[in-house]
């Protein structure tokens, strides 16, 4: 049997099974991708929006970055405007871990937020589960960890009610109490942690969850060390380990290894410490994924090589340290506070440098190394300086734009109808009849007034039809009276109406860029970025951000 041949019999399962067989290959993509395939396509010649949607949200989760959202945001538009308990909501929660994955947490919290209210009207364990999912990006991502208790206890109502009625709630139930136990944690407050982790452990065991029994235990044993317990820590972790490598749960055992350095350090063992917060960096290396928790071997490591006179290591990660500080600083507040407490950055630089020329005298590095160092600190010094500028100009562009707004709309108060002049010279350069040009015109005033151009599918030849009209007529009328091409007409109309409609409703700021630039008749969101960075020199991200922080703004101003 051919390829093609499967993939047509596929077809003719019912979508249930077809789902099944998707979920009992898991993380076996080359045999999942047959039915997630062949779910979608047989959606799509029965054209059954919700189906299509879960056709798509099953290939989102086969795929990576970008052509996952692509996925997702299809799922959006094929079921937004039904009051499916599914979707949209499902896929807006999986553009929410995309982002996550790619380090855009704004845009993450944004898509979980969507999800979140959508569900609250019809599919409370969705609503709770993005909530959940909330905090853990708040608690483990951002380092706002009070924010993200108050979260988790408010999931805890919930799922302790329903762990009671039904087991298949257990596994969201546990989760959650690592969630607390893990925060509990993170703020010292050690008792309560020391609660959940028994509770979850227990949990755990009663329903023979090996990976999540191991965290539990690993946590208690990270709760330890805070409890100056550094002994016992390092049994609860020892413990863990083996387990969580096991299971392959790459970010839990840079943990363990960074818990037991930490372990070692309260110990006095420097030796050990050294050699675990090394592999967290060789884990690091691996992954490139590292949250604030875990930042502070690298001071540890700088100040034990310098200690011992080897300024190879300690410049080698002297330079990690700044890299992970360069990377993340925008997406952890947490991180640049630590570095600005523990490590001040400027004091960094110098420390670098001094460093530099150290190894210079000694000729222990190559002359072209040193120069490639140097060469990075004053690209990132002019990068920061374009970055304030542009920040600079930006925000200029946007109050210019804001009181241009104020300004238009408080003249179109005041002048209810458009009359129109024609102008002589104009009508005797075009050669068309004064009382021609005066219809179209008013068409025109109508075909705004009634937002026409709305409609993604709007041509020239489709407005000249509707005014019965030659298009070239239409055309040379726009290019003499509004001064621009058509498409340019088109796209700034679509751009003043988008600027009126972010600043008037808040909801429409919620929305990503792809379901903005549909809302506003464009076909993509490159094309609408595109004209309104042209019409207004901003971005639309930009613009949406400023809206949001008006106290910002305010106390930039002041």
């Amino acid at each position: 049997m051919t390829a093609q041949a499967a993939k047509r019999d596929l077809t003719k399962l019912p979508y249930q099974q077809l789902k099944n067989l998707f979920w009992e290959n898991e993380k076996n993509t080359p045999k999942q991708f047959p039915y997630a395939s062949a779910y979608l396509t047989k959606a799509k010649k029965e054209n059954n929006p919700v189906e299509k949607a879960r056709g798509c949200f099953l290939l989102s989760l086969l795929s990576e970055s970008n052509k996952a959202l692509r996925y997702l945001d299809s799922a959006i538009v094929y079921t937004k405007n039904l009051n499916d308990p599914k979707f949209p909501a499902y896929a807006y929660s999986g553009k929410g871990f995309v982002y996550k994955k790619q380090f855009k947490y704004k845009e993450a919290i944004d898509n979980f937020l969507i999800a979140e209210n959508i569900a609250k009207k019809n599919n409370l364990d969705l609503y709770y589960d993005t909530k959940f999912s909330i905090a853990v990006l708040r608690s483990e991502e951002l380092g706002e960890v009070k924010e993200a208790l108050n979260l988790y206890k408010e999931c805890l109502m919930y799922y302790t009610d329903k762990k009671v009625r039904s087991s298949q709630y257990s596994f969201s139930y546990q989760t959650l109490l690592f969630g607390l136990a893990d925060a509990y944690k993170a703020l010292n407050i050690n008792d309560s942690a020391t609660y959940y982790n028994k509770l979850g452990y227990f949990e755990s065991k009663a329903t023979k969850s090996n990976h999540i029994n191991a965290l539990f235990i690993l946590n208690e044993g990270a709760n330890k060390i805070f409890k100056g317990n550094f002994r016992e820590a390092l049994d609860s972790i020892n413990k863990a380990l083996p387990k969580i490598i096991f299971y392959k749960d790459k970010g839990n055992t840079l943990a363990a290894y960074y818990y037991t350095a930490k372990a070692y350090e309260g110990l006095d063992n420097k030796n050990e410490a050294v050699k675990n917060f090394i592999k967290v960096d060789s884990i690091y290396n691996i992954n490139k994924r590292i949250t604030p928790e875990f930042i502070s071997g690298y001071p540890y490591l700088i100040s034990h090589y310098k200690r011992n006179g080897d300024k190879l290591n300690q410049l080698k990660y002297l330079t990690k340290y700044m890299q992970i500080d360069s990377v993340l600083q925008n997406n952890y507040k947490e991180l640049t506070k630590k570095l600005q407490k523990e490590y001040d950055t400027p004091y960094l630089i110098q420390e670098k440098e001094n460093l530099i020329q150290s190894l210079k005298k000694e000729n222990i590095i190559s002359y072209w190394g040193i120069a490639f160092l140097i060469l990075i600190i004053i690209i990132t010094t002019g990068f920061g300086f374009y970055q304030f500028k542009l920040k600079k100009n930006y925000h200029k562009r946007f109050e210019k734009i804001m009181q241009r707004l104020a300004e238009s709309n408080e003249a179109s108060n005041q002048q209810k109808e458009q009359s129109f002049e024609i102008n002589k010279s104009k009508t005797d350069t075009i050669g068309i009849n004064e009382e021609l040009i005066n219809q179209i015109l008013k068409k025109l005033a109508e075909f705004e007034k009634t937002k026409g151009f709305l409609d993604a599918a709007i041509t020239i030849q489709v407005l000249s039809d509707t005014f019965e009209t030659n298009n070239k007529y239409v055309s040379k009328i726009v290019n003499v009276y509004k001064e621009k091409t058509f498409i340019q007409y088109i796209n700034d109309l679509r751009i003043e109406y988008a600027l009126n409609s972010l600043k008037e409703k808040s909801k429409l700021r919620k929305y990503t860029i792809q379901a903005l630039a549909l809302e506003f008749g464009f076909n993509n969101a490159e094309s609408f970025s595109a004209a309104f960075y042209k019409k207004t020199g901003i971005k639309p991200t930009y613009f949406i951000k400023q809206l949001e922080a008006p106290k910002t703004q305010t106390a930039n101003k002041q």
